[in-house]
């Protein structure tokens, strides 16, 4: 028995014949990538500082007493230079041993186990200045009341925002400006932008304001400022025409 075969209607062939040029549509579109950066520069109007007490005792009961008793002036003295109490934040503890090593062996030859002589009680605060002015006077009464360990200065801005957003701006309009010489040389056209992305990066700061530390009197920690650049590195896509 033979099956009938129905004849493909002339419009499916039509429809089928047409799929190659329906893929071709639908290819990515030539890009072309640029990446600039821009940078905003402001004085910082605000410092952290990371210090504290290490004291030393036969005992670890000695050594804390000692330590609390320093770490009390030394938060009393932070206070009244004008230092919020929300600005003050422990940041760092510790109670520890002091060993003694020693080149003696035992009967058996091997070297005897270091001792415990004294013990080391450390106690750190990080503390926010924005009265820059007054940040050399911090650290001397810092250390007249026994601050012996000052792990170092940080300058910041306290909001960047507006910062980051003129480095945006300047990023953007390198990129504009790159692209456009770059389409001219190629002999295209700039299209739609189809992708933006950024990255954020931080410059520390640059100590310009060397005349600061003459103004100073003798008793006061001399400190610099100095400036602090923002930055912003922008990538950006554009569909590209002949």
């Amino acid at each position: 028995m033979f099956k009938r075969v129905l004849p493909i209607p002339v419009a499916l062939i039509c429809a089928l014949s047409s799929l190659p040029a329906i893929a071709q549509d639908h290819a990515q579109p030539a890009t072309i990538n640029i990446s600039a950066s821009g940078a905003a520069t402001a004085a910082p109007d605000m410092a952290t500082v990371t210090s504290g007490v290490v004291t030393q005792g036969e005992t670890a009961r000695q050594a804390l007493s000692a330590n609390n008793e320093a770490m009390s002036a030394l938060i009393a003295v932070l206070e009244d230079a004008g230092i919020e109490n929300r600005h003050i934040q422990t940041s760092g503890f510790s109670v520890q041993p002091n060993y003694v090593h020693s080149d003696k062996r035992d009967q058996n030859g091997y070297v005897l186990p270091p001792k415990i002589n004294g013990y080391r009680v450390t106690n750190m605060v990080t503390v926010s200045v924005y009265d820059l002015d007054n940040l050399g006077i911090v650290l001397d009464k810092s250390v007249s009341v026994g601050a012996n360990s000052i792990n170092g200065v940080t300058f910041a801005v306290s909001d960047p925002g507006k910062l980051l957003d003129q480095a945006r701006k300047e990023a953007m309009k390198e990129a504009i400006k790159n692209a456009s010489i770059y389409a001219d040389a190629a002999n295209v056209e700039l299209s739609r932008i189809i992708n933006i992305s950024e990255n954020t990066g931080y410059s520390p700061p640059q100590f310009k304001n060397m005349a600061r530390m003459e103004m100073m009197s003798a008793d006061v920690v001399p400190m610099q400022a100095g400036e602090i650049d923002y930055s912003i590195t922008v990538n950006v896509t554009w569909e590209i025409s002949q």
